[in-house]
């Protein structure tokens, strides 16, 4: 059984609350897959640590990985009640450690307030993520399911971008 904590949109909410380091994967991913096995040993040493490890999948959580604005895979965060700072060192399980026994943290910028995953600008980015999700789901029904043509599929959307905008002009 792992000791990493999987977080969703649903539980995300739990990294504000305490200490964590958080991954943000894709299971097609090979640098993710790389360090699969460091961060399940990192997982097993965190109750010594005293820290929570989680991981979010971004294939499943766009919202999620909206709201912290990731952007390279594999991304790691270090959350310490609320307080987010993004990991930038090495991968090992000896640098993982010695950031949290060291405390290395301390000297890393924290992410602006603007930009923290709390903040009302990035719940409007985890919108925006699920608001492309949706409408790759419906590109793929289109091409997909139904055989509409790849171009067709986008001039629905051209289509309906114009409309929308507009009615919103009017």
């Amino acid at each position: 059984r792992s000791s990493v904590r999987v977080l969703c949109g649903s539980n995300w909410s739990l990294v504000l609350q305490g200490q964590w380091m958080l991954e943000f994967y894709a299971p097609w991913c090979p640098a993710c897959q790389q360090i699969e096995a460091t961060w399940e040993s990192f997982a097993k040493e965190s109750e010594r640590l005293g820290i929570t490890v989680g991981k979010v999948d971004v294939t499943q959580e766009p919202g999620l990985s909206g709201r912290f604005f990731v952007t390279t895979l594999p991304t790691i965060y270090h959350a310490n009640d609320g307080v987010f700072r993004r990991y930038r060192g090495s991968r090992t399980l000896e640098d993982l450690e010695g950031y949290i026994l060291e405390r290395k943290w301390e000297a890393v910028e924290p992410v602006a307030g603007w930009k923290s995953p709390s903040s009302i600008m990035m719940h409007g980015m985890a919108g925006l993520f699920h608001f492309s999700g949706w409408i790759r789901q419906i590109h793929n029904y289109l091409t997909g399911t139904l055989g509409v043509h790849i171009w067709v599929s986008y001039a629905i959307f051209i289509l309906a971008t114009l409309l929308i905008g507009l009615l919103l002009g009017l």
